[in-house]
């Protein structure tokens, strides 16, 4: 068996697929190659590109994981399928999954805690490969956040612990990543931020939804502006 140590993924691969390869390979390091570790940039993609699948090229670059668990249908993006091909082609070990069950569904018990926005969401994508139990005081909602982990986490906490989360990431915390139908329920009555990645098809999504119910769209490319930063918070304050 090859010497596998550095695992790379993106978005949500297949849960039996993750479990066959933390089975084959129980001590390599798990490594999420949607975040930005400000490693430095190549020129494999356009500058105006979504930044999330800027940062899984510019990683694996940088990484070289050993294997790669790359999403590549309705669960994630074109734009996934599209890097797992050029990461394939430039010689890395790719597995290419598709994860678009939509039953069953997990109980949301993140989404709708007592958790600060930052914590709900980067627990809920950590349990994508670690999966832990949670027991959360739950609230109700005052706020809405909807979209997928943002490239900018900061901006996640300019939210009160109050706001539940929405969209791709509340798919994601259900097991369902593909679940559109759910992707695209929100509370109509929680004043809500409907947040897109820059370039990302989900922006569609975004500014629809936003319109319908009278929310707040905001999509960021790399970082925040403190105009967006400002924007968000009078949102937050006014409604």
């Amino acid at each position: 068996m090859a010497s596998i140590t550095k695992i790379g993924f993106w978005g949500y691969p297949h849960p039996d697929i993750i479990k066959k390869t933390k089975e084959d390979y129980p001590n390599a390091e798990w490594i999420d190659l949607d975040i930005d570790f400000y490693y430095p940039k190549t020129n494999i993609l356009p500058e105006s590109y979504c930044k999330i699948i800027r940062n899984i090229i510019d990683n694996a670059m940088f990484l070289k994981p050993d294997l790669i668990l790359a999403p590549i249908g309705k669960d994630k993006c074109d734009s996934g399928w599209f890097a797992s091909k050029i990461l394939a082609d430039m010689g890395f070990n790719v597995i290419q999954t598709i994860f678009e069950d939509l039953e069953p569904k997990r109980e949301l018990k993140i989404c709708t805690s007592n958790l600060p926005l930052y914590d709900k969401i980067t627990r809920i994508t950590g349990n994508i490969i670690d999966a832990v139990d949670q027991n959360l005081p739950q609230i109700p909602a005052e706020f809405g956040f909807w979209g997928v982990p943002p490239n900018d986490l900061e901006i996640l906490k300019l939210f009160p612990d109050t706001t539940h989360v929405y969209g791709w990431t509340r798919c994601v915390e259900a097991g369902t990543p593909a679940d559109l139908d759910l992707e695209m329920y929100v509370d109509e009555n929680v004043p809500t931020v409907f947040y897109a990645q820059a370039f990302c098809a989900k922006s569609q999504l975004a500014k629809y939804l936003a319109d319908k119910y009278n929310g707040l769209y905001v999509d960021i490319d790399d970082y925040a502006s403190n105009s967006i930063s400002a924007k968000i918070e009078a949102f937050l304050r006014l409604s």
